[in-house]
């Protein structure tokens, strides 16, 4: 096993691992993170060993969404969605804690994501004053609408088997089984797939997604920097490091 600052990666029997090992920010989406995670994806693309990649996490925080105090720059975050999308081999969420936020973003663009059933997914953007604006490209071609509609707006939380339900990830572990055991017999046909097959079934699969990432990627990246720089999220990011409500809050 190799390691880097912010991710782990190792390789077995074909499936490469990235790890997302940054508990000082509970994983957050930093701008080293964006760009760590992004070139590791491309070197296991480019890896003719690796069959699949799987996407995982230490702590109980598989990702806090964008980093507060070092967020990666639009763009940056638009890049990994797509190298997600469009890489040619498939890559699978390992979901086994919290995920919000734009942590959300990078669950949407696997083409499978398992989680446990001590996971849990919120979309707190409306609760910090901005909008799931860049993640939504990946979320919405795969996520029921009325379903996404709600939590969008509400930022409500929303457990594993809600996540399952709606299409957010592909399985749930019921209660009495660990994330591996549901993720087990879909690693095992990942190995059993012929290379070219599985890089042109996902092409399949993903042109919903990468017609959304061509179309809307400049509109949603700026919509996101505008957001991001006006009074209500600096009030709402302000009170979420200092642990209060925002000024809005009724």
């Amino acid at each position: 096993m190799s390691a880097t600052h912010l991710v782990r990666h190792d390789r077995t029997r074909g499936v490469t691992t990235l790890t997302l090992d940054s508990p000082a920010n509970r994983n957050a989406l930093s701008s080293a993170l964006v760009a760590e995670v992004t070139e590791l994806l491309r070197r296991a693309g480019d890896d003719g060993d690796t069959r699949a990649v799987v996407l995982a996490h230490t702590g109980t925080t598989f990702c806090a969404g964008a980093d507060l105090r070092d967020p990666p720059d639009p763009d940056a975050l638009v890049g990994l969605l797509r190298t997600i999308v469009a890489l040619e081999k498939p890559v699978v969420a390992r979901v086994d804690g919290h995920v919000r936020a734009g942590g959300l973003g990078l669950v949407g663009a696997c083409d499978i994501a398992a989680a446990s059933a001590r996971a849990s997914f919120a979309f707190t953007e409306v609760r910090i004053g901005v909008a799931p604006a860049v993640i939504s490209m990946p979320l919405l071609p795969r996520v029921d609408p009325r379903a996404i509609a709600r939590y969008y707006l509400t930022g409500e939380r929303f457990d594993a088997a809600e996540a399952a339900r709606i299409g957010v990830v592909t399985v749930a572990a019921a209660d009495d089984s660990d994330v591996d055991t549901v993720l087990e017999p879909v690693l095992d046909g990942l190995r059993r797939s012929a290379p070219h097959a599985l890089a042109e079934t996902k092409r399949l699969l993903t042109v919903k997604v990468l017609q959304a990432l061509d179309r809307d990627a400049e509109a949603l990246t700026a919509l996101s920097a505008r957001l991001f720089a006006s009074d209500q999220a600096r009030e709402g990011m302000t009170a979420f490091l200092e642990r209060r409500d925002p000024a809005w809050v009724l």
